[in-house]
């Protein structure tokens, strides 16, 4: 039975053993300022309740031992079943293995076990595995919420053992005993298995291999354990959403690991956005060479395979059969990601930077705020008749949101840009009902038509009746898309049912706008230092300009130190001898450029929203230790120069993987082919931890017209709705759709009309944090 790994590697071994398909970026080890910042983070990580108590460890090691009890007696009634004789019967044998975040040791309080059970080749999956071991199950009384999933792509049984949350999954092997000491890591075991088999298979290997593959394991789960946090913090933790999942994170990690062997969790997240901001996608991440193999299974391969080349951010599995485990990302999901890399990045950069000792690591994990980011939004509601159906109805609907987003950025030509929200919200007040949130937004730095306008009809009407092809369709399953404003964003989705009417506090994503002001105001303030500017015009006013200016770190670093001076944030000590005030000692500020050797950067003053827009600190000019040269408390990396991190750096991202520009009637059969071999059926993986509701189908009309949607004067229709937002207004309106109710049948309703839904360049937008 596979539990937590623990221990190091000798560190005299790490230094001589290459881990991953490159030679490290940097061998520096770590300093006293180190291993100050890495106890504050792992204080900061137990603070906030990421490592489960003692007592919690000994019961989930109580439920796994139980349950390799129950597979090890299931495996015997069967063998003695299906006439083998008592010595077979005796011999017969089962084993439990666990993988994902619980072997990798990086688990939490309440989180789900992912076990898998490998059984002998005389024990199916469908008549033993979801037949008698699930009627086993389902007569114990410590087994709760037992759910199975039998046509899922990876076929898994769900359920509760005396509390703890069990994924199940199943592999038949060739063998007619399963050896106690058997080791799924071999090869050899794949051979004569069915695709469900390997697929089941693939997540202990691969975990296993991530172990063998990270210099340090301990310093390897603590960075983990704090990038996953930060995933869900910012919004970006979810494979079904287009985003990454715990596997995906795990890897990224693991190689930032084999990157910077000797280095401590404080350092090894920092490099972590480092490194990722600037690699060039679509180029992999892995963490060792794909091997071909012996069995002539499939490997993830852009030159033979074409389904490959649209991959937009492969992250490849080390185990073979290799392949690519972020196949979800898209491209509205990748920029999302990137951007939320550089805000890491700036925030390990400057608090470095400025030395910033009070500024903890709260800063960092600061949430993201959804809706306060955009101005527009798509609503997916849906509901069901009982608590069952709304389960599976909900599971089919999660893993079909991601098509609705590929749609939409393919029927716009990536003009419309999507930002799905991980999860789902629940109204209290409405039971058996809950609702998706989609931000939207115009692609930025694009020309505006006047009156242009977006038209997805269309795509929202392909997407419905994609989701209401449910093979396990059932009557009261309904699906409503419909458009809402910031501001009319149903109250039940903020924390306590209650619309924050301010930030109630000076978030660093406000710092960052903020600065972004500041510093091009300054640059526009300093240019214009002599020279009599006029537009020609009788009032006098100037146009707007785009400036190209010379701005150095000392300057962001000068308009830093004013925020935090503005927000009240006293963490950061004053850079020269001008305090926090913006335009004392400039002086001081040059001589610190200098000290840093900081080359000029060129900035455009036109879009203060636009993360691109913001000054930054190259990676060129920074030390190894994330600081600016000369200024800094870490020389972690000392013995690596700047160029040669540099040149080790491009050589790592630099890579002869090419994409492959895809048509939308490529898209369009690639799509169909692969959701024909991927279609995940009910499942409730995606709701864990959140509390079921009931209602009536019959209400579904009730809870979506509250006060602040009637407040538009709009009218939704049962059956479909139809959204229509004038460009030339800016204001939106729902027209009534003359649509029929949809044909109940033991398939699906089938729509006889498409909604309406049209969203204008014009009003569209990311919002600037602020409630319209």
């Amino acid at each position: 039975m596979g539990s937590p790994g623990s221990g190091n590697r000798n560190n005299g071994q790490q230094q001589q053993q290459r881990l991953g398909i490159t030679e490290p970026i940097s061998l520096g080890g770590p300093t006293e300022y180190d291993v100050v910042k890495t106890h504050e983070l792992e204080k900061c990580l137990r603070e906030v309740g990421l490592y489960e108590s003692q007592e919690e460890a000994v019961s989930r090691e109580e439920v796994l031992g139980r349950l390799d009890q129950i597979v090890k007696n299931w495996v015997k009634v069967i063998s003695r079943s299906k006439g083998l004789n008592e010595q077979l019967v005796q011999e017969a044998n089962a084993k439990i293995f666990t993988f994902g975040s619980y072997r990798l040791g990086v688990h939490g309080p309440g989180a789900d076990i992912d076990t898998l059970c490998v059984g002998p080749r005389h024990a199916s999956r469908e008549e033993d595995f979801f037949g008698e071991l699930h009627r086993m199950l389902s007569e114990m009384p410590e087994v709760t919420e037992l759910h199975p999933v039998p046509d899922a792509h990876v076929p898994i049984m769900k359920f509760k053992f005396k509390g703890v949350s069990i994924d199940l999954l199943y592999a038949k092997l060739s063998l007619w005993v399963i050896p106690e000491d058997l080791d799924v890591s071999q090869d050899s075991i794949l051979q004569n298995t069915d695709e469900q088999t390997v697929r089941s298979l693939n997540g202990c290997r691969v975990t296993d291999q991530i172990l063998r593959l990270v210099p340090n394991i301990q310093n390897f789960r603590t960075t983990l354990i704090c990038m996953r946090f930060w995933a869900k913090r910012r919004g970006v933790y979810s494979n079904v959403s287009g985003f990454l999942g715990g596997i995906n994170w795990a890897l990224l990690v693991a190689r930032i690991c084999q990157l910077y062997p000797n280095a401590l969790p404080n350092m090894l997240v920092s490099r972590f956005f480092r490194v990722y901001t600037q690699w060039r996608w679509p180029n992999p991440v892995m963490l060792c060479t794909i091997e071909e193999g012996s069995l002539g299974l499939q490997v993830w391969d852009p030159r033979r395979y074409p389904k490959d080349r649209f991959h937009l951010m492969p992250i490849i599995t080390p185990a073979y059969p290799s392949m690519n485990s972020s196949y979800n990302v898209s491209s509205s999901t990748l920029r999302i990601m990137l951007e939320e890399f550089q805000r890491g990045n700036e925030i390990c950069e400057r608090l470095q930077a400025m030395e910033a000792n009070k500024a903890d690591w709260n800063t960092l994990f600061e949430p993201f705020s959804f809706f306060e980011a955009y101005k527009n939004y798509l609503r997916i509601d849906i509901s069901a008749e009982n608590e069952d159906d709304l389960r599976q109805w909900k599971g089919w609907v999660e893993s079909r949101l991601r098509t609705l987003t590929l749609k939409i950025e393919r029927h716009t030509y990536n003009m419309l840009q999507c930002h799905p929200h991980p999860g789902e919200f629940n109204d209290k007040s409405n039971p058996l009902h809950c609702s998706y949130f989609m931000g939207l937004q115009r692609k930025q730095g694009v020309p505006v038509n006047e009156g242009e306008q977006f038209d997805i009809r269309l795509t929202v009407e392909e997407f419905k009746h994609t989701v209401n092809m449910y093979t396990f369709w059932k009557p009261g399953m309904f699906i409503n898309v419909t458009h809402v404003k910031r501001r009319n964003i149903p109250s039940f989705v903020f924390p306590g049912g209650a619309r924050p009417s301010r930030p109630s506090k000076t978030t660093w994503d406000i710092k960052r706008s903020l600065e972004a002001k500041l510093s091009t105001n300054y640059v526009a303030d300093k240019s214009l230092e002599g020279k009599e500017v006029s537009d020609g015009s009788d009032e006098g006013r100037m146009k707007r300009r785009r400036i190209d200016g010379n701005v150095d770190v000392a300057l962001r670093n000068k308009c830093f130190e004013a925020i935090l001076a503005l927000s009240g944030d006293q963490g950061s000590p004053s850079v020269g001898n001008g305090g926090s005030s913006i335009g004392s000692d400039h002086e001081s500020a040059i001589a610190l450029s200098e000290l840093s050797g900081a080359k000029a950067e060129n900035i455009v003053v036109e879009d203060f929203n636009n993360p691109k827009s913001l000054v930054s600190i190259p990676s060129e000019n920074v030390e190894s230790n994330g600081s600016p040269s000369k200024v800094s408390f870490s020389n972690n990396d000392i013995s690596t120069s700047k160029e040669a991190e540099k040149l080790a750096f491009e050589k790592i991202v630099s890579g002869p993987y090419v994409s492959h520009q895809a048509t939308p009637q490529e898209l369009d059969e690639l799509e169909y082919d692969f959701d024909y071999q991927t279609q995940v059926q009910p499942s409730d993986e995606t709701a864990k931890g959140s509390p079921m509701e009931s209602l009536a189908a019959s209400k579904v009309v009730t809870s979506l017209i509250d006060s602040s949607v009637a407040a538009q004067s709009t009218s939704i229709d049962v059956a479909n709705t139809s959204i229509l937002i004038d460009a030339s207004r800016g204001l939106e309106e729902l027209e009534a759709a003359e649509l029929a109710a949809p044909v109940i049948s033991s398939v699906a309703p089938v729509t006889q009309r498409k909604p309406l839904i049209r969203l204008s360049f014009t009003s569209l937008g990311k919002g600037n944090g602020k409630s319209t």
